[in-house]
């Protein structure tokens, strides 16, 4: 009868151990991947907290932030993928009016035009096509044949290109370049051919000097020929990169200690809690902090490729891999400027740098690679 009674206890035993596996199935959660993201952010409230000159109103106003963008995670991953497949065309257009509202009834600030103002909400519309190119692209591909012809290809460009020019128009180039790599990135896993990526690549190199001349702002063409010499003007165009540069190399190994670097507590970091964090980061935490952050996000971005290559329809495959490489292009970019290695194009460093639009955005996609992770679950459960 003991015996008896213990094997009744068994599936009770077996249930409460699935718990925790049932609950991230009823809920569309990848639970590493939220786990890896939940740390992340941790991080960077940390590291705000110093970067702001410890300003905890900025870290309680990321924090608002980083609620809302977990909530709009955790929704975006309730909805099925056929939903975002049917609708991207309305995303796509609805984006495309409110850049050209931009141009017309924006928000200007430092110059540039690239907000609008509704009531006493103010959103940068660009942040939408952040992922309605990607979606839309997607499931342009998703319709036809694989891999692409040429016929496919420019449509897939026209789409891409026709928000990335409105938002160069604002201007707003590094915010342009990161829209059309995340509709780029869909199409070259739809299989492109080498010989069309060589092509391609060929017409970029074409049009360097055209775009040098007359494609370009004069502070665009300033930003790149500071890269190239940053101690021509230290006090000017270079003084940022310098100071960057400075902070990171003074960190060394294991840093000067939490809230005691000398670049960022007294402010001759420009913009230290938002595109330069990593240079705070790197001082006071050293090398190891920052490699500490590099695994968080190679780990991320693993996890995405582990998505992308799981997904069950060809949708869900292009539309994981783009929204996963340009997160990669995020953090390679942001970390590149700040380095010195790229232009300074204003790229924040995701989950750590201080915003509010840009979070929600990136939060949205994370959202969505989960309702592509657990498709599947969907169709099984």
């Amino acid at each position: 009868m003991a015996s008896r009674d213990y094997m009744h206890r068994l599936p009770d035993m077996g249930s409460s151990l699935r718990r925790p596996e049932s609950l991230s199935r009823r809920w569309h959660i990848d639970l590493p991947l939220m786990l890896l993201l939940l740390i992340l952010a941790g991080v960077g409230l940390v590291v705000l907290y110093s970067a702001s000159g410890e300003e905890i109103h900025y870290v309680k106003r990321q924090a608002v932030f980083m609620g809302l963008a977990f909530t709009g995670m955790v929704i975006a991953a309730q909805i099925p993928l056929e939903f975002y497949r049917r609708w991207s065309p309305w995303f796509y257009l609805g984006g495309c009016c409110l850049l050209v509202a931009v141009l017309f009834v924006g928000v200007g600030a430092k110059g540039a035009q690239r907000w609008l103002q509704i009531g006493g909400f103010r959103f940068q519309p660009s942040e939408v096509l952040k992922l309605a190119v990607p979606i839309s692209v997607a499931a342009f591909l998703h319709r036809r044949t694989l891999p692409p012809s040429l016929f496919t290809i420019v449509g897939a460009l026209a789409i891409i290109g026709v928000p990335a020019l409105l938002i160069v128009r604002q201007p707003d180039l590094g915010t342009s370049i990161l829209i059309a790599a995340s509709g780029i990135f869909a199409l070259y896993l739809s299989g492109l051919s080498w010989k069309m990526i060589g092509s391609a690549g060929l017409l970029v190199a074409l049009a360097a000097w055209p775009m040098w001349m007359w494609g370009m702002r004069d502070y665009q063409r300033q930003r790149v020929l500071t890269l190239f010499n940053p101690d021509a003007d230290r006090l000017g165009a270079g003084w940022n990169i310098f100071q960057s540069k400075a902070a990171i190399g003074s960190g060394g190994w294991a840093g000067k200690g939490y809230m005691e670097g000398t670049q960022s507590q007294l402010d001759f970091l420009p913009e230290s809690h938002t595109d330069f964090i990593i240079a705070v980061l790197a001082e006071e935490w050293g090398m190891r902090g920052a490699l500490i952050l590099l695994t968080l996000y190679l780990l991320i971005i693993a996890r995405g490729i582990y998505i992308s290559f799981t997904a069950q329809h060809v949708f869900g495959r292009l539309l994981a891999g783009s929204i996963t490489l340009t997160f990669f292009v995020y953090v390679f970019v942001n970390i590149g400027m700040v380095s010195g290695l790229l232009p300074v194009v204003g790229v924040p460093l995701p989950l750590v740098s201080h915003g509010g639009t840009s979070v929600i955005t990136l939060m949205a996609g994370f959202g969505i690679l989960m309702a592509i992770s657990t498709e599947r679950r969907r169709v099984l459960f």
